[in-house]
């Protein structure tokens, strides 16, 4: 009896859910950009996508887009809600690099759920190059993308790990991410960043050239501490899938950030990041093995104290799965509260009558952007 009982709440439980994911009334059709076809954050919008349709009928187009100036400006145009995005969105939020210039600024973004899984973030380097370190990188060619800085900045993260700099290898730039990847396929390049469930190294990992994922191993303080001041939103992760080798059997010292980041500007109405969100929570075992890396959308593995932060309607449907907390709010208010300083003075710059020339304009912002964030109180981070 008490087993049948149980049995019928379980049912019970997943009607409601099932109900409320209805609720959620998604829009007939929705658009969001992503990394390239093949790229794993592209595949799983896909995933989720097809969920959408099973579940709701809404019908979700996926636009694959090779850097983050290019995933982010339909959202920005309002051309697509929500991007799948990497760490461009902490860049976007904090107007550098690429967004430090004058046709971007520091944008309002606002998450609203992110996958974190078995896989890590890494440079893939060739296996037919030697290099089996970081360290061991100097004088190799390393992609860079243009117009990627979440990209390029990650690799020079884990340059920093291994004690080199941007000055200690050959930097060679590609058009977007999978032609990055196919520079190192072709002997064009000899490593690249990439999630280790990306599509495009496991390619090179079965090509003649083979594939390497280098290590971070946690125990490394001082390399750690390199790679933290270069990328502050990268932390220790060990690895348990992905090509080159990589499984639970064969766990690795690696390390991780969110990705993909189910991103939107705050500006999207509540109602529409909540029916999104929502829907994603509750249709989770229709995706969440639809690809590689999308089980890491469980509501349970969000990283909820991460550096941008969540959407009025995400939180709205946080709350009702029961895992956003007084604390976390406080520092969700307090990431809101850093992007108004930043949208102020970015404000303020631009009545400045800054200087017309791209570099100069873009010292004059960082300088800024710099005091501003000291006046508060507040970490710079890259100045």
């Amino acid at each position: 009896m008490i087993r049948i009982l149980a049995l019928a709440l379980v049912a019970l439980s997943a009607t409601i859910a099932s109900a409320e994911a209805e609720d959620a009334k998604l829009p007939a059709t929705l658009t969001f950009t992503a990394y390239d076809t093949g790229s794993s954050g592209f595949n799983i919008a896909v995933a989720v996508g097809k969920a959408f349709k099973q579940r709701h009928g809404s019908d979700l187009r996926v636009l694959p887009a090779g850097n983050d100036v290019a995933r982010l400006a339909p959202v920005k145009a309002g051309r697509a809600q929500v991007a799948a995005n990497g760490t461009g969105t902490y860049f976007a939020q904090e107007g550098v690099f690429e967004f430090g210039l004058r046709d971007w600024g520091p944008q309002r973004l606002r998450q609203l759920l992110h996958s974190n899984d078995c896989n890590g973030a890494a440079l893939g380097v060739a296996k037919d190059t030697g290099v089996t370190e970081l360290k061991g990188l100097r004088g190799k060619r390393v992609g860079m993308v243009v117009g990627s800085p979440a990209l390029n900045q990650n690799a020079l993260g884990m340059l920093a790990f291994g004690g080199l700099s941007a000055a200690d290898v050959k930097l060679v730039e590609f058009a977007s991410y999978g032609a990055m990847w196919k520079g190192v396929l072709n002997n064009e390049a000899d490593a690249a960043f990439a999630s280790t469930l990306s599509a495009q190294p496991r390619e090179v990992d079965s090509s003649p050239r083979g594939l390497v994922w280098m290590r971070t191993p946690h125990g490394d303080k001082a390399g750690w501490a390199r790679l933290r001041k270069v990328s502050p939103f990268i932390s220790p992760h060990m690895v348990t899938c992905g090509s080159a080798g990589l499984s639970p059997q064969a766990p690795a010292e690696m390390a991780g950030f969110p990705y993909p980041i189910f991103m939107a500007y705050d500006r999207l109405p509540t109602d529409l990041a909540y029916a999104i969100t929502r829907s994603m929570i509750a249709d989770y075992d229709l995706y969440k093995d639809g690809a590689p890396g999308a089980a890491g959308l469980e509501v349970k593995r969000q990283k909820l104290d991460w550096v941008v932060p969540f959407h009025d309607g995400a939180i709205k449907a946080l709350k009702e799965a029961g895992v956003w907390t007084a604390e976390v709010q406080k520092h969700n208010d307090a990431l809101v509260a850093r992007q108004d300083r930043l949208t102020k003075a970015w404000a303020e710059h631009l009545e400045s009558n800054p200087p017309d020339d791209r570099e100069a304009f873009r010292k004059a912002w960082l300088a800024r952007r710099k005091q501003t964030l000291q006046q508060a109180g507040l970490d710079v981070v890259f100045e």
